[in-house]
């Protein structure tokens, strides 16, 4: 048996707003440690005894996460991962079907289909289960993994586990999925012990998981398996023919499939194998406080934090001291550009505060201040009236697009490294100290031929400062060019 991390990267985490933006969501944030919620996913079968496993994950993903997680995985050793390019969201159930249209012709593995903003505190519990669940996918059962609740949670959709498949096994048959219950309900789920939460965690034979998706929804399958069968490979992504893809329909793992395993026996056994190893799907920042280290008074922090006198209390600081005082079962969350303070009974309107800023227009759900790129990162230091001042860094043997502005000039001073730079018709090295100026108009480009990463302050200057001010004459991310 050989089993593939199947990792889905898609969702946008806005719930932990301010920390987690469109554009930079939760599972690439380092929540719990110093790795991000992504990299501790890719790493989960470290070690793993029992079954040889892939070393090369497969994530599926979309556009504008594919360099972060790509520089992500090569931050953490993981070689030549697989990663899957969606031009549009449709959900896991189509994200599952690409995936193992990639792997059955590697041998038709058995995937271990994972969300990438899940936590798991006990690594060798969550690796039993998946050791039990792998033996059952690889006979030809589709398994999903229930969690053993500890409370009676009406936030979490619900598992009911029918008979024991085996003595001495933990499996049980898949009796059904119900949805999110009331308080009074939930009690009684829990008093049962026969309800699970529902994980989004899966294990199947990718033909297994091929058949059953042609079996229900052959519509699905079909623009699954034209848009993969068009795609275009460009380095470690596997960009799928859009057009296809956009018909596809939007269907979960679990409405498209394993809600509907009883109707056709013959596709495989329906089972879900219990699993208690910590999980938390960290859907909201009273979630990240209860998964997180805490000190003798039930204090969380991240960053520069000072307690004095707080009591159940997280604070998240991303860039400067924060001094709680008095706080109880409070949540402090700081960035940059924005500063979010909520009781712990309320975080879940975070989404509300998210929906009004997306009303007014604000570019604060979006983007951080910090924006990542494929070279490397800015970060909007300042700005003001015609200006803008932006701190650059770009990664080793990276460069940034050869271009223009119609409407800015530009400083660039070097801090840190050595710069390439394109400046019309003139090319040439600068040093630590030493600087250039981009006129209005000139083509340009920068460029790091170091083994360091290069640092530069850019002073911007002119009518119009935005992003979309840039022709792009030549690009090696793949990115427009006029």
């Amino acid at each position: 048996m050989i089993i593939k991390s199947v990792i889905l990267s898609g969702g946008s985490g806005t719930r932990l707003w301010p920390a987690s933006r469109e554009s930079y969501p939760k599972q690439l944030l380092p929540l719990t440690g110093e790795r991000s919620l992504l990299q501790e996913t890719a790493v989960r079968l470290d070690n793993f005894v029992g079954a040889e496993v892939d070393p090369r994950p497969l994530i599926v993903t979309n556009e504008e996460y594919r360099f972060i997680i790509a520089e992500q995985l090569r931050q953490i050793g993981v070689s030549s991962p697989q990663i899957v390019l969606e031009p549009c969201g449709r959900n896991t159930a189509p994200a599952l079907t690409l995936a193992a249209l990639a792997a059955h012709g590697e041998g038709d593995p058995v995937l271990l289909v994972m969300p990438a903003d899940h936590v798991i505190a006990d690594l060798g519990a969550f690796q039993r289960a998946i050791a039990e669940g792998g033996e059952l996918a690889a006979g030809g059962a589709l398994v999903t993994f229930g969690i053993v609740p500890d409370r009676a949670e009406t936030g979490y959709g619900y598992i009911r586990g029918g008979a024991i498949l085996a003595e001495g096994s933990q499996g049980r048959a898949l009796a059904e999925f119900v949805e999110k219950p009331d308080r009074d309900t939930a009690q009684r789920y829990l008093e049962s012990g026969e309800y699970f939460w529902n994980s989004g965690i899966f294990m199947m034979k990718a033909s297994v998981w091929l058949r059953a998706i042609e079996r229900f929804n052959p519509d699905m399958a079909s623009a699954c398996t034209v848009a993969y069968a068009g795609c275009t490979p460009d380095a470690d992504f596997i960009r799928l023919e859009q057009g296809a893809f956009e018909r596809c329909p939007s269907d979960s793992i679990d409405y498209a499939v394993m809600e509907r395993l009883s109707d056709a026996p013959e596709l495989g056994q329906g089972v879900v194998v219990p699993m208690a190893a910590g999980w938390s799907d960290v859907g909201a920042w009273d979630a990240l406080w209860a998964v997180s280290d805490k000190d003798s008074d039930g204090n969380a922090a991240r960053g520069e934090v000072m307690f004095e006198g707080c009591r159940n209390t997280l604070v998240h600081s991303a860039s400067r001291l924060v001094a709680a005082i008095g706080c109880e079962d409070m949540i402090v969350v700081e960035t940059p550009d924005a500063v979010m303070v909520a009781h712990k009974d309320h975080t879940q309107d975070v989404k509300k505060v998210v929906a009004r800023l997306k009303a007014e227009g604000r570019s604060l759900t979006q983007s951080h201040r910090k924006v990542y790129r494929p070279w490397g990162w800015y970060d909007s230091i300042d700005e003001g009236e015609r200006f803008q001042v932006k701190r650059i860094v770009v990664n080793p043997g990276a460069k940034l697009s050869l271009q223009m502005h119609h409407h800015r000039a530009e400083h660039w001073i070097v801090v840190k490294g050595t710069a390439e730079v394109t400046n019309g018709e003139r090319s040439f090295l600068l040093g630590e100290n030493e600087s250039t100026y981009i006129p209005l108009g000139h083509t340009h480009r920068l460029a790091n031929p170091g083994k360091v990463p290069l640092e530069i302050i850019e002073v911007q200057s002119g009518s119009y400062l935005g992003e979309d001010d840039i022709v792009r004459f030549e690009d090696t991310y793949g990115r427009g060019c006029a």
